[in-house]
């Protein structure tokens, strides 16, 4: 059986990522790696061992083209319209709460914000399928 370890994302700024995965989602950097020509930092928190691997391709200076197929990772809150305050009065810029139903009954309650390298990710209520 696998087990999901870690999503690799590329980022301009180590320090920026770093304070916004700090900041928004409580993340803590778990692991720093150096190498002559990239570092990896790995991110998370004491809810899961799932991990957000921070790329930095040294010499870098243009942001990257996310292209069509990513879409986003998701992540589940408690509260969610207070985690929304929340990130809202940090400065940054959450989406709007939005409602999804499945054959007539509720099914997520969620909201969008992107990181500094315009990464998206989903925040949901915890409950039903999203625990």
């Amino acid at each position: 059986m696998a087990k999901a370890l870690h999503m690799m994302i590329r980022v301009l700024d180590e320090a920026r990522s770093v304070d916004f995965y700090s900041k928004c989602f409580g993340l803590a950097v778990a692991g720093r790696y150096e190498w002559p020509d990239f570092s990896l930092t790995y991110m998370k928190n004491p809810e899961a061992d799932f991990e957000i691997e921070l790329t930095v391709n040294k010499g870098r200076t243009e942001p990257y083209e996310l292209g069509s197929g990513y879409g986003h990772v998701a992540l589940a809150v408690d509260d969610l319209e207070a985690e929304h305050a929340r990130i809202k009065g940090l400065g940054f810029s959450p989406g709007d709460l939005k409602q999804m139903t499945y054959d007539g009954a509720p099914f997520g309650r969620f909201f969008f914000i992107q990181d500094p390298d315009g990464y998206k990710i989903e925040v949901l209520q915890k409950g039903g399928r999203f625990r």
